[in-house]
């Protein structure tokens, strides 16, 4: 059956406000939660200086301190996945190593990354490839328990390039968020395959053809 125009821009519109959800869930459930945590903490501080409790005020912002700084942390983490500078600035390859460095710290997984082949890839490519990777990972740390993830990447034979996520979380058993990737890997003429069974993990695949590359 032949895909309509129409159903490929839903899905695509779809697609942009999954992420839009998912940022503005994100915000309110973290950087949100946490400055009003800290606010109350301010206040608290105040009320124990003004009783002449030094010590307890003290206790107090010191705790709001170290909420203060995951919270920039945070936003600093989802500022560099929206629009990462060192992507711009340095490569693709530094930036996907940073993202697996997050990932791995903020999740306590493992990750092992192999994206040497990459190297070449054109600036659209390395944005496009960049962002279906971060959702990928995003997707995968959301149906965890997991130890570890693997990406990798090869040059095919017809000089296309193949990206392969692994995970050992639990299988994915939405369609829609394959759908999303789908979307995103159909916008550069690519082809993606999941395979997902309980107790083996999750496996992705992502090809893409050699003219998607160099752009």
């Amino acid at each position: 059956m032949t895909e309509r125009p129409d159903d490929s821009l839903e899905r695509l519109i779809a697609a942009e406000q999954d992420e839009r959800r998912r940022i503005a869930l994100f915000l309110h459930d973290g950087p949100v939660q946490h400055l009003s945590g800290i606010a109350l903490m301010i206040d608290a501080a105040l009320h124990s200086l003004e009783l002449g409790k030094v010590e307890d005020a003290r206790s107090i912002l010191s705790g709001a301190l170290d909420r203060q700084r995951d919270t920039v942390r945070d936003l600093r983490n989802l500022s560099f996945g929206l629009e990462p500078v060192v992507l711009r600035d340095q490569g693709f390859g530094p930036a996907l190593r940073e993202l697996a460095f997050q990932v791995g710290a903020s999740h306590k997984v493992r990750v092992d990354i192999e994206i040497e082949a990459a190297e070449e890839l054109g600036q659209s490519a390395q944005i496009a490839l960049y962002t279906i990777v971060r959702e990928l990972l995003d997707q995968t740390v959301r149906r965890g328990p997991l130890t570890r993830i693997a990406i990798s990447m090869r040059r095919l034979d017809d000089g296309g390039l193949e990206t392969v996520l692994t995970d050992d979380a639990e299988p994915e058993r939405r369609r829609r968020s394959l759908e999303v990737i789908e979307e995103r890997v159909k916008q550069l003429h690519g082809q993606v395959e999941l395979v997902s069974e309980p107790g083996t993990g999750t496996r992705v695949t992502v090809t893409l053809p050699p003219y998607a590359t160099r752009r």
